[in-house]
């Protein structure tokens, strides 16, 4: 049951903690990029796994340190948006958390959100870019198409804020405004669910208040969310992105194929090597990559889930990465020892 504001009838029984530590992040080496034998780049970063009751199973990094999780959020908003009753479930709720690829199921989906919201792209306030995903950034500019707020990846969320606003008679002008009601409950859903106090407020890349959370807490909101009651808007939102990886990214995306490989598995990543991960028991993991390196991404986050007992065959498509030189593959970039699940011998 929801308070008239859409907060859980309990949340006065959940009290945060302490916001993270805003510091200079102690980041570990995570990923090699190993050239012929050689190691020629390395990403640092932090990578929290957490087991099914809600401990710190494995860690490297800093797991306390204040960060952005950038789109990685998007679950957790998506959880606020129910609560304050967003009518979505299945492919459109799944675009609502989403970073996607600007496919045509992806725009024809923002459109039906904004339908029932009788609003148009007009309404909307991300800004405008061409569709993220390579193919179809290129099929449209091809075509001569031009950056539309429709085609940014961000677009199925602020659909979804936009009809959430149009059924509570909240303002739609000022709905990105950190004092609107919507982001006042989204906020309150982060901190509800990350179980910590936000760090600090700022402007996501699409426009949106971003949060600032640690990658603990970040990994524990993602558990509750994959090991909640189908019934609960926590548990509406890990249904949906199972049933419908491809809506919340893009047909052949990392994320989607990675949630295909493993069943009940919920993903999203986030914009600056950000990468959350958990299973419907409630483990979870967390990564960050320090210089915001996409490439370091998913061979971590696979070393992660790993301590997760996740089968590695199973992780392997997504354990490393090619390194070519000359039209060869000369080597490749795989997450380091400090990840093994046995470390080995000095």
């Amino acid at each position: 049951m929801n308070t008239p504001l859409g907060r859980p009838a309990d949340a006065t029984r959940r009290t945060p903690a302490e916001p993270p530590a805003i510091r200079e992040p102690r980041h570990v080496p995570l990923a090699h990029v190993v050239r012929a034998g050689v190691i020629e780049g390395v990403h640092h970063g932090t990578a929290v796994v957490l087991a099914a009751d809600g401990r710190v199973e494995f860690q490297a990094g800093d797991i306390e340190v204040a960060f952005y999780p950038r789109s990685a959020l998007k679950p957790l908003q998506a959880v606020a948006l129910l609560r304050a009753g967003l009518p979505l479930d299945g492919e459109l709720l799944s675009l609502a958390a989403a970073s996607h690829s600007g496919e045509e199921r992806h725009l024809a989906g923002a459109r039906r959100i904004l339908d029932q919201a009788g609003l148009t792209e007009d309404e909307l306030r991300n800004v405008p870019d061409l569709p993220y995903g390579a193919a179809q950034r290129d099929a449209w500019l091809r075509d001569g198409g031009e950056p539309t707020r429709l085609a940014q990846n961000c677009s199925g969320k602020h659909a979804a804020m936009l009809l959430t606003a149009r059924l509570r008679g909240w303002s739609l002008e000022n709905y990105l405004d950190p004092a609107h009601p919507l982001q006042r409950l989204i906020a309150e859903t982060v901190e509800d669910l990350t179980g910590q106090r936000i760090a600090q407020v700022t402007v996501d890349g699409c426009g949106a208040p971003l949060f600032s959370v640690s990658p603990h807490g970040l990994a524990r909101a993602l558990a509750r969310i994959a090991s909640a009651a189908m019934d609960t808007p926590e548990g509406r939102v890990a249904s949906a992105l199972r049933a419908y990886p491809e809506m919340v990214s893009g047909t052949d995306r990392d994320v989607a194929r990675l949630m295909r490989a493993v069943p009940g598995l919920i993903a999203k990543d986030g914009f600056e090597g950000v990468q959350v991960a958990a299973l419907p028991d409630g483990r979870a993991v967390a990564v960050k990559i320090a210089d915001g390196a996409d490439r370091a991404r998913m061979p971590v986050t696979a070393a992660a889930l790993a301590h997760c007992g996740i089968d590695p065959a199973v992780l392997a498509g997504f354990a490393t990465s090619p390194v070519h030189g000359g039209g060869t593959t000369v080597g490749s970039l795989r997450a380091t020892d400090a990840l093994a699940l046995t470390p080995p011998a000095a």
